[in-house]
C-alpha cells in the first residue's frame, strides 16, 4: 500500500483526477435523471395507469438484484475504472435505443421496459464501481470531504437533470432528451480517462469459490451491527416512504403542472440535497453521527408526509426540498461509515451489498408506491408510506443501540480485524 502513503494536497479539490471524477459522475448522473423523468412521463402518458410506473422500477430492479453480487466480486478482482467505463458504455447504448423508440413513435411501454432491464444490468456495475473507485482517487484523510463533495455534485446533476429533461421533452420530445442522455454518458467516458488511481492498495489474489467471495461482503456487514443498521435503515425508510415514483401522478392529477412542473418537483429534492451537500463538503462533521442520522431520516418522513397531503405547488416543492436536505445528511453518514469501515480489498463486494439495499429502496420502492397508488389512490399511498418511515426510525433506534450511541465515524472502524477471509464465514 505504498501508493496510499504518498503526500497529497490539503484541499481535496486539488487532488489530481478528483475534479475529472466529479464531473464525469455529474454527467452520468445527469443523464440518468433526465432519462428517469422522461421515461416516467412517457410511460404514464401512454397508459394512464399507476401500475405502469411500478413496472418501470421493477424492470430495473430485477437485473440489479441478479447481478449486484457477481459485480462486486468482479470489481474486487479487476480494474475498477475499466468496469465503470464498460457499464457507462452500456448505459449510453440504452439511451440511444430509447431515442430511436421515441423517434419511431412507439406506442407500447413493453419495449421501454426491455431497455430499462438492460439499463438495470449496467447500473448493477456502475454503483459499486463508483463507490469503490473513490477511495483510490483521494487519500484517506480527505475521504469524508470527498464523499460530501461527490454527493453534492451528484445532487447538482439531479437538479439540472429533471429540469432540463422536463423542459426539453416539452420542446423537442423524447428523441432530443434521450440524445442528450447519450451525449452525457459519452462525456463521462472521456473524462474517466483523466482520473488518476493514485491511492489503490496492491490487489491481492482472492481465494475460495465465486460464491464464498461475493458472499463475504454479506458476512462482513452482518458481523458489524453499526453498518447493518445504517444501510437497512435507509433501505426500509426509502422503500416504504419514498414518493418520487408518484411525482408524475401528482404533477398531472393533483397539482396539474405538466412536464415542466414534474421536472421542478424532482429537482426540489436535489436542491435540498445540494445545499446540505455543499455545506458538508466544506464543513464535514464527526460528532453524534448515530443520533444525527436517525433525526435526519425522521425529518425525511415528516417532509414526505407534508408533501403527501399538499395540493399547493409551492408547499409541495418546499416539502420535497426539506426531504432532500434530510436525505443528504443520511447519505453522508451512511456512505462515510461504509467507506471508513471497509478494507479496500473488500470494497467492491461490500459496496455491492450496499447498492443492493439502495437499489431495493429505490427501484422496488417505485414498485411499492405504484402498486399502492393503484390500489388505494395516490394520496393514501403517499401518506401510508410516510407514516411507515417514521415507524422504521423508532424501531431501528430501539433495535440498533450501537448505531444510536455512535459518536465518531472512527468508532466504527474495523481496524486490523476488518479483513475477513473470503473463503469462509466469520466465526
Amino acid at each position: 500500500m505504498s501508493s496510499a502513503t504518498r503526500s497529497a494536497p490539503r484541499n481535496v479539490y486539488r487532488q489530481p483526477g478528483f475534479l475529472a471524477f466529479l464531473i464525469a459522475r455529474m454527467a452520468a448522473v445527469g443523464a440518468m435523471q433526465i432519462q428517469a423523468v422522461v421515461v416516467a412521463w412517457q410511460v404514464y402518458d401512454m397508459t394512464r395507469d399507476p401500475l405502469s410506473l411500478a413496472y418501470v422500477g421493477l424492470a430495473q430492479f430485477i437485473p440489479m438484484v441478479l447481478l449486484l453480487m457477481p459485480a462486486g466480486d468482479l470489481i474486487d478482482r479487476f480494474d475498477r475504472k475499466l468496469i465503470l467505463a464498460l457499464s457507462w458504455a452500456v448505459s449510453s447504448l440504452c439511451s440511444g435505443i430509447l431515442a430511436w423508440l421515441s423517434i419511431s413513435g412507439a406506442e407500447s411501454p413493453h419495449a421501454i421496459y426491455a431497455v430499462l432491464a438492460l439499463f438495470g444490468c449496467s447500473r448493477a456495475f456502475t454503483g459499486p464501481a463508483l463507490q469503490s473507485l473513490l477511495p483510490q482517487v483521494v487519500p484517506r484523510e480527505h475521504l469524508a470531504a470527498a464523499i460530501a463533495a461527490n454527493s453534492m455534485i451528484m445532487r447538482g446533476a439531479t437538479i439540472l437533470g429533471p429540469l432540463l429533461g422536463g423542459g426539453l421533452y416539452a420542446i423537442g420530445g423524447g428523441g432530443l432528451t434521450y440524445g442528450l442522455c447519450l451525449a452525457c454518458f459519452l462525456l463521462g467516458l472521456v473524462l474517466l480517462r483523466q482520473v488518476r488511481v493514485a491511492f489503490a492498495e496492491q490487489r491481492q489474489p482472492l481465494e475460495g469459490t465465486a460464491w464464498t467471495r461475493f458472499t463475504a461482503g454479506i458476512h462482513f456487514i452482518r458481523s458489524r451491527p453499526i453498518i447493518l443498521g445504517t444501510i437497512s435503515l435507509d433501505l426500509f425508510a426509502v422503500l416504504l416512504g419514498g414518493v418520487v415514483a408518484l411525482l408524475p401522478i401528482y404533477a398531472q392529477d393533483v397539482l396539474q403542472v405538466g412536464p415542466e412542473g414534474l421536472g421542478a418537483l424532482r429537482s426540489a429534492v436535489a436542491i435540498g440535497e445540494l445545499s446540505v451537500g455543499l455545506y458538508l463538503s466544506l464543513h464535514p462533521f464527526d460528532r453524534n453521527v448515530g443520533l444525527t442520522m436517525f433525526g435526519a431520516v425522521a425529518v425525511f418522513g415528516l417532509a414526505n408526509l407534508v408533501f403527501s397531503l399538499s395540493s399547493l405547488f409551492w408547499l409541495s416543492f418546499v416539502a420535497l426540498a426539506v426531504a432532500g436536505a434530510a436525505d443528504m445528511v443520511s447519505v453522508y453518514i451512511r456512505s462515510t461509515l461504509v467507506q471508513f469501515s471497509t478494507p479496500d480489498a473488500m470494497r467492491g463486494r461490500v459496496n455491492a451489498v450496499n447498492m443492493l439495499f439502495i437499489g431495493s429502496s429505490n427501484e422496488l420502492g417505485e414498485f411499492r408506491a405504484g402498486s399502492m397508488a393503484s390500489w388505494f389512490g395516490v394520496i393514501g399511498a403517499a401518506v401510508a408510506g410516510s407514516l411507515c418511515t417514521l415507524g422504521v426510525v423508532g424501531g431501528w433506534m430501539y433495535g440498533f443501540k450501537q448505531l444510536r450511541q455512535l459518536n465518531h465515524f472512527a468508532d466504527a472502524s474495523p481496524g486490523d480485524e476488518g479483513s475477513l477471509p473470503t473463503d469462509k464465514k466469520p466465526a
